[in-house]
């Protein structure tokens, strides 16, 4: 009989993060720049889809409802991360809800604007696309936490990866309060009272702490790489 494949933990990566400051300030129109309150709509699932916007600050949700109403978080997604690019690719209606967390300030690229950046730079195009695959691959390890690992192994990864763990700081990050628990919950698909019941394990372990909001450590990779 062929040996069983066994599927370990991989260590969470931060999707690849380039600085796109110079090249965006080049475009002389069709932009904006908007600071958003917390919980507010960035765009909404079936609106059209006809910019493509850059998270100067702050964090943004993203969920999906379904045709019975049933809501999926989808990605949280941070500082210097794009999202919307779907509109390059042929796409007409968003596919998603996107929502402020914490008052973050956005930048909106028209999408004419957004693709003649890209036909004119080649540099950006380059990096560009480098990140969009870079995020693939995260979709994908994403998928097969959610297929293969239990809930507690989620939970562990998408703190690390909310705290932008591989950073060259070796100081734990704080995870703002306003990532709750029921949207954690959301994400790894499991229940609230599960994730407040590994939040208080990983505490007395001593992998995060509290001291005005979530702080986690990179001892927490022991419950990832722990068979």
């Amino acid at each position: 009989m062929p040996k069983a494949v066994v599927l370990r933990a991989v260590v969470p990566k931060r999707p690849l993060v380039f600085d796109p400051t110079d090249f965006l300030s080049k475009i002389e129109s069709g932009k904006t720049v908007r600071e958003y309150h917390d919980k507010e709509a960035v765009f909404t699932q079936g609106d059209n889809a006809d910019a493509v916007f850059y998270i100067q600050d702050g964090k943004v949700k993203l969920t999906v409802v379904s045709k019975r109403g049933k809501e999926a978080v989808v990605a949280i997604l941070q500082r210097g991360e794009f999202f919307g690019e779907g509109c390059l690719a042929g796409q007409t209606l968003r596919m998603a809800t996107a929502n402020a967390i914490a008052n973050p300030t956005i930048l909106r690229v028209e999408k004419p604007r957004m693709v003649r950046l890209i036909h004119q730079e080649p540099k950006f195009a380059e990096s560009f696309i480098a990140y969009l695959l870079s995020r693939n691959i995260r979709v994908e390890e994403d998928l097969v936490d959610q297929l293969f690992n239990s809930s507690e192994k989620r939970l562990a990864r998408l703190l690390l990866l909310l705290a932008r763990f591989g950073k060259e700081s070796a100081q734990p990050e704080p995870i703002i309060p306003q990532v709750s628990q029921e949207t954690l919950a959301a994400m790894i698909g499991t229940t609230r009272s599960r994730v407040s019941f590994f939040m208080n394990r990983f505490r007395q372990l001593g992998f995060i702490h509290y001291n005005g909001g979530l702080q986690v450590h990179s001892s927490l990779l022991n419950i990832i790489l722990h068979d």
